[in-house]
This record gives C-alpha cells, structure tokens and sequence, in this order.
C-alpha cells in the first residue's frame, strides 16, 4: 500500500487503483488482476442477486399502500431475511419489520391472525395505553406478486380505526386480492394525536403478518424437504403351518 500525500486524498477506485482511509490517513493500493471465485461465493452471490430483486419488488409494491415512515436500514433488513429465509420460500419472513423501531406486538399483545379466505382476525383484548394518543389508525395491505414474472399483480387494502381507551371487543378486516403469484399481507398501525397521525417512531409499526406461497411451489417446496429413507430388503420369515393331509373320496 502507498500513503496518499495530495492536497485532496480520495477513497473508491481510480483507474486501476483503489483508495481508502485507515486510522484517519489516507492510502492507495492497485486492483487485483483476478477474482478468484469458489463454487461457494457464487451461490452466494446468486443468492444475494435474486434475494436484493425479489426484495426490491415487493418493498415497491408495498410502498404505495405505507403510510409511515420505513427506517433507513429496512431495505438491507429485508434483502438479508430473504437470503437467510431461502429466496425460493419466503414463508419464513413474516414478523419482518418496516419499522425496526416498533413492532405490531407493541399495539396487540395478542397476535392478530390472517387466514387464507381473505380475513384478519384481531381477538378481543386491553390496549395499550400511550400518553396522548387517542386514536389507532390500522391497516392491512395485501398485495400479490408474482416473482416468476417480477411484476406486481394487485393490491387490495381494509382498514378500521381503534379507540384505545375504549374497551376493545376485536375486529375483522378483508381483502381479496385473486390471481396467480405470491401474497404478501402487512399489517400497519399509526397511533393519532388530536386527529393527526403521530411521528414519533414508537408510535407506528408495520409488520409482514403472513405469506401464501402459491400452490405448486408449496408442493414443489414440499418435494424438496422430504426426507428420502433408502429401501432395505429384509427377510420376512412365515410360519409355516403343516400340509391336511389328503384322502381319496369313495363314491358308492
């Protein structure tokens, strides 16, 4: 390596060289000729590419429908709970925050629940009590992506809105959102105060709450994490009971 010793220092590549800042001095060291890659670090990197598209797809297709504000570390957040999640399988993901700050179990202790026929069931329970907040705007969004094709297929959205200093006897919201593809279900709460949406981050949540992977791929998944136990051929012993023995039948 060889010490910058400009009047401008500067880090990132320049040519052939690279620059970059340690212990607060700047330095210069030239681009390797060759990247050696294992069979490894390309399945990783595979892995890498088709998790940041497929996360970049659904965070564009949820956006729209967001009313608050994601934090500034979701994007890298989400890209690596595909990774970890298996990108061919993103059952896995729900509980994922937008807002790493508050989750919905800050709002429902007990946890609301989306079943396939469209329905989010919110079981009756006591509500939080946040100093100043008088109303819960929330929201389910759903929306179908279908990642074979990388294009969002529709969205379809249900909202209520919650008293919490009211006793809470549950709820229910639908959507339907038909067609082929992956649904992807998230659930918002944003917290009002005198009417106005509060933007405090302890005060808004959205989680994905559920996934509904499409039927051949749950098959195809399936398939694929049965465990297969070798046919072993094994001597079945009989008994054998003894032989009647045979009489001639006389006519007469």
């Amino acid at each position: 390596m060889a010490l910058q010793t400009s009047i401008f220092p500067f880090t990132g590549r320049l040519g052939n060289m690279i620059g970059y800042r340690r212990n607060g001095k700047y330095y210069l060291r030239s681009m390797p000729q060759k990247v050696r890659q294992t069979k490894a670090t390309r399945s990783a990197a595979k892995r890498f590419g088709i998790a940041s598209k497929r996360g970049a797809l659904l965070r564009r297709s949820i956006y729209g429908e967001l009313d608050i504000s994601c934090d500034s570390t979701h994007v890298t957040r989400l890209t690596a709970a595909l990774v970890n999640a298996n990108v061919n399988n993103l059952t896995n993901i729900p509980g994922f925050r937008f807002n790493a700050a508050t989750g919905i179990s800050h709002f429902f202790a007990v946890t609301p629940v989306f079943t396939e026929d469209g329905y989010l069931h919110i079981p009756a329970q006591t509500l939080p009590q946040l100093k100043g907040i008088h109303a819960w705007d929330v929201k389910v969004i759903a929306t179908r992506i279908d990642f074979k094709k990388h294009q969002a297929i529709a969205t379809d959205i249900d909202g209520i809105t919650i008293d919490p200093r009211e006793p809470f006897t549950g709820a229910t919201l639908s959507v339907s959102v038909p067609g082929k593809g992956t649904l992807v279900v998230v659930l918002q709460v944003q917290a009002c105060r005198d009417e106005h949406p509060s933007q405090h981050k302890q005060h808004m949540a959205a989680d994905i709450i559920a996934i509904q992977e499409p039927e051949s791929d749950m098959l195809k998944s399936a398939s694929l994490n049965r465990i297969a136990f070798p046919a072993t051929k094994q001597s079945i012993s009989l008994p054998i009971e003894p032989s009647t023995p045979l009489y001639p039948v006389q006519r007469e």
